[in-house]
């Protein structure tokens, strides 16, 4: 990528492809890095990235650059597209694979009409309370702190909209899914709620974003091609 010191301080939206085990604060951060030491930007040049993927999460992650970090808030509006596999059966404290199965509960009623039926449920505006074990604050400490102290606490509900929500493959336990959903909208979530509502339990096994707006991850970088990529400034 040939982009000079002056294109990114103008501002870029970067679209990477965040791989899976990276939380989007160490991607971020190793595009400043590069951007310092191989393009040349100033230590205190703008970067940040517009909506936080987990790291048990792959795909899209938007960084703006320079005078673009004042679209943050404008990119994180948009609606996103996800894929990814619920697995029925059990359900986990974090609502994914980040800790252990807790409880397990029974498949054999599930049947691929009881799942396009139970989607239906989950269109619209839906009431949703947020994982234990994500970065939203109460009482000024985050909640994954609070879930880490072993403490009970309450989580209010928020409202979300669910746009699009398509079930693509069922080979129970596992159950792959295609949504579109508004800002603020925990798929972890999403996968515990649709477990609950099938009688059952269930937790997220896999997780790509695809889409945020107009943005799509095909036309993304992978992060190391993208570091590699960027030419090394001239002396």
């Amino acid at each position: 990528m040939k982009l000079s010191v002056q294109d990114f301080q103008e501002g870029q939206v970067l679209l990477i492809d965040k791989p899976l085990n990276w939380t989007s604060f160490q991607a971020v951060n190793k595009l400043k890095y590069t951007l310092i030491n191989k393009v040349g930007l100033p230590k205190k040049f703008k970067i940040g990235h517009a909506g936080t993927l987990d790291p048990l999460a792959s795909g899209l992650l938007l960084v703006c650059t320079g005078k673009f970090t004042k679209r943050i808030t404008e990119l994180q509006g948009q609606a996103k597209e996800y894929t990814g596999t619920i697995t029925v059966g059990g359900t986990t404290p974090s609502y994914d694979l980040e800790t252990e199965i807790n409880e397990t509960f029974p498949t054999e009623h599930i049947t691929e009409e009881l799942i396009c039926e139970t989607v239906k449920q989950f269109l619209g505006e839906i009431d949703q309370r947020p994982p234990i074990f994500s970065a939203l604050k109460k009482d000024g400490i985050r909640l994954y702190e609070h879930a880490r102290a072993g403490e009970e606490i309450e989580i209010p509900t928020r409202k979300t909209v669910i746009h699009e929500f398509e079930i693509t493959r069922i080979a129970l336990p596992e159950i792959d899914f295609r949504v579109v959903c508004s800002k603020g909208t925990y798929i972890r979530s999403l996968a515990f709620d649709f477990g609950k509502a099938l009688n059952s339990g269930a937790h997220l096994s896999a997780l790509r974003r695809t889409k945020i707006g107009d943005y799509k991850v095909e036309d993304g970088y992978d992060l190391e091609a993208f570091v590699d990529s960027i030419s090394e400034k001239k002396e």
